[in-house]
């Protein structure tokens, strides 16, 4: 990777430049030219090394999403997930190292339509699901430092539920699939919006600073860029101590994602859950083993999913 693109995929994370020509703006900063900048990035996207370049949201505030979680047998499970990821509402889906194989994300406008989603999936998967929304959210500011530093930057606490325009709808919606790559990317999407340019900035600054929105800037592809291994590790965390757990888990720097989820007795007794991310398996088996140590939960019932495959993954899709 030269150079540029190393602080493009970097430095742009979050605290992309949210104004008319934001492209331009990051090339003053890395000694580049605005074409040269979106040259670098549509390169970057072709080479599946970025998803989106575009706005985080945060669980819930824009609408309902959960965890969702299949047992498959694995002569069936590329065909499941085909079935799984033909509906729009799933944004993720991995195969993982247990009994319950294939996980994946659904989100919806709200929370009567995510269970009726949810209940189509399972009937054209032809297996029950288990559902595991998340009660609390402690880091899902999920990001990928080429430079191995976790930022110390934390959003603030996002409100539980946003209430939004017909208006603020439509910038949703405009969003979600991320920023064209051109020299105003936020007028074409105020133009899908029917808002203005600056309109459009302000409103997501707005959200930027609420919590509403986690980050905006570039979501990498974490396999692409050197991030091969990684484990989602769950705990039966007594429920008088899983906030204080989590609080902790997620100050650590070994932790990717932290979140309490809901259980799904008797088939599911974990509720705190978080991801490590590596660059190999060794590395992040290590890693879970300090954690547990360090933060002296070496007692508590847990277990370890690695990822196998993953099957999709694309940006949350809310309306």
């Amino acid at each position: 990777m030269n150079a540029a693109a190393f602080h493009l995929l970097n430095d742009f994370q979050r605290d992309f430049p949210l104004c008319a020509r934001p492209f331009a703006r990051i090339g003053q900063r890395v000694g580049l030219s605005e074409t040269q900048v979106l040259d670098e990035y549509v390169h970057l996207r072709h080479e599946g090394k970025i998803g989106r370049i575009g706005p985080v949201f945060a669980p819930h505030c824009f609408g309902a999403s959960t965890l969702a979680a299949m047992r498959v047998p694995p002569a069936e499970l590329e065909a499941t997930a085909a079935r799984v990821d033909a509906f729009a509402a799933v944004n993720h889906d991995y195969e993982r190292e247990h009994r319950w194989n294939l996980w994946f994300v659904v989100t919806a406008a709200d929370r009567t339509r995510l269970v009726a989603t949810l209940n189509d999936i399972s009937a054209s998967a032809g297996r029950p699901l288990i559902s595991l929304p998340i009660v609390r959210a402690f880091h899902v500011d999920l990001g990928f430092p080429l430079d191995g530093a976790r930022g110390d930057a934390r959003p603030p606490r996002a409100p539980s539920t946003v209430t939004t325009s017909a208006r603020e709808r439509r910038l949703v919606a405009a969003l979600q699939d991320g920023l064209p790559l051109e020299p105003r990317p936020f007028a074409r999407v105020a133009e899908r919006a029917d808002m203005s340019e600056e309109d459009t900035v302000i409103q997501l600054a707005r959200w930027l600073h609420s919590g509403a929105v986690r980050r905006v800037g570039v979501v990498v592809r974490h396999r692409a860029v050197g991030y091969v291994a990684n484990a989602m590790l769950v705990f039966d965390a007594p429920d008088d101590a899983a906030a204080r757990i989590g609080e902790a888990l997620a100050a650590d720097g070994e932790v990717s994602l932290c979140y309490l989820r809901r259980r799904a007795a008797p088939h599911w007794p974990y509720n705190l859950f978080c991801m490590i991310h590596g660059h190999a398996r060794d590395e992040v088996a290590a890693g879970i083993e300090r954690l547990r140590e360090r933060h002296g939960i070496a007692h508590l019932r847990h277990e370890i999913l690695f990822s196998r495959r993953c099957f999709k993954q694309t940006g949350a899709r809310y309306v």
